[in-house]
C-alpha cells in the first residue's frame, strides 16, 4: 500500500508547473490553486491506499444461490496514466455465485479501488474482474467497461464522440458460450 501523498510537496510542484506554463501563481485566481490541485490529486489517486480485501471487509455472505449476479451502470472516473487526463464512463459487473455473494455496494467499491489510480482502461477492467473472482470464489466473472477519454476528446485526434469498450471474462463466463451470452445480453441492453 502506498504512503499518504505529501500535499505540501505536490502543491509546490504545481506552483512550479504554473510558472513553467507562463502563469503567475501569485495572481488572485491562482493563489490557492496549488493546494487545491494537491488535495484533488490525493482524492483522485486514493485507490493506491486501498485493496479489494480492505474495501470488501466482512461483506461476503454465504448463500445457496449459484445464479448470475449483475450490477450495471457503475459510474467510473479515473486518470489516464499517459496524459493524466480523466476518463469516465460506466462499468458492468457480473458473476456466477458459488455459495458466496458480495454486498452490492462492495462491487462498486472494488471498481473505485482500482479506478482511483493512474490507469489504462484495459488493465482497470482486468483488475476488477480478477478482484471479484478472488473475493467471491465465483464460478465465473465478467466485466464490461465503456468510457470516454479526455485525452482523445480534448487533444490529439479530438474525437468527442468516441467510446472505448473493454471486457474481461473469467472462469465459466470465458469457457461457456451460453453463460457468456447471458452475461453480455444482460449488461449491454439499452
Amino acid at each position: 500500500m502506498k504512503k499518504k501523498i505529501n500535499e505540501t510537496k505536490v502543491a509546490e510542484l504545481v506552483r512550479q508547473l504554473l510558472v513553467e506554463l507562463g502563469e503567475d501563481p501569485g495572481r488572485e485566481g491562482l493563489l490557492k490553486t496549488p493546494a487545491r490541485v494537491a488535495k484533488s490529486l490525493a482524492f483522485l489517486t486514493r485507490g493506491y491506499g486501498e485493496t479489494p480485501k480492505k474495501v470488501v471487509g466482512s461483506a461476503v455472505f454465504t448463500t445457496h444461490t449459484d445464479d448470475m449476479v449483475i450490477l450495471r451502470d457503475i459510474e467510473v472516473y479515473s486518470l489516464c496514466e499517459h496524459h493524466l487526463l480523466p476518463f469516465y464512463g460506466r462499468c458492468h459487473v457480473g458473476y456466477i455465485a458459488r455459495g458466496k455473494v458480495l454486498g452490492v455496494s462492495k462491487i462498486a467499491r472494488i471498481v473505485d479501488c482500482y479506478a482511483r489510480r493512474l490507469q489504462i482502461q484495459e488493465r482497470l477492467t482486468q483488475e476488477v474482474a480478477n478482484a471479484i473472482m478472488k473475493e467471491t470464489g465465483a464460478e465465473g466473472v465478467g466485466v464490461v467497461m465503456e468510457c470516454r477519454h479526455l485525452c482523445m476528446m480534448m487533444r490529439g485526434v479530438e474525437k468527442q464522440n468516441s467510446v472505448m469498450t473493454t471486457s474481461a471474462v473469467l472462469g465459466a463466463l470465458r469457457d461457456e458460450a451460453a453463460a457468456r451470452q447471458e452475461f453480455l445480453s444482460l449488461v449491454l441492453r439499452s
